[in-house]
């Protein structure tokens, strides 16, 4: 399971968020994922409890928000949106484009509160 490694790979930048803000704690991570990406939101979800047990990031949320699938024509230059199986230039239809967005995984912002003590 390949999400485990991505999601220790996130821990790893939460924990450096974290050293960075000391007095906060993290409480929801939104995540971009594209539908090209080969991550399953789901699995990636289920694995984040173990790769983030013990750190920072321990009681924080995973928020995933969708990209769109965009290509670029070097045809005509235009960018469009595109479908999972049809990466084709919607403006002229040539099927020889290049992808613009689609296959990130990008950590798009953190939330973080002062913490409480007890």
């Amino acid at each position: 399971m390949h999400e485990l490694a991505i999601c220790q790979s996130l821990v790893d930048q939460l924990d450096q968020i974290a050293s960075d803000h000391p007095d906060k704690r993290i409480v929801v991570v939104h995540l971009q994922i594209g539908p090209l990406s080969g991550v399953v939101p789901g699995l990636l979800q289920d694995a984040f409890p173990i790769a983030s047990a013990g750190t920072p990031a321990e009681d924080a949320q995973l928020q995933f928000h969708d990209s769109d699938i965009e290509v670029h024509c070097p045809e005509c230059g235009q960018t469009s949106t595109a479908q999972m199986n049809k990466l084709i230039c919607a403006h002229c239809g040539n099927w020889q484009t290049q992808l613009v967005s689609g296959d990130e995984l990008m950590l798009q912002q953190v939330e973080l509160e002062t913490k409480t003590l007890h």
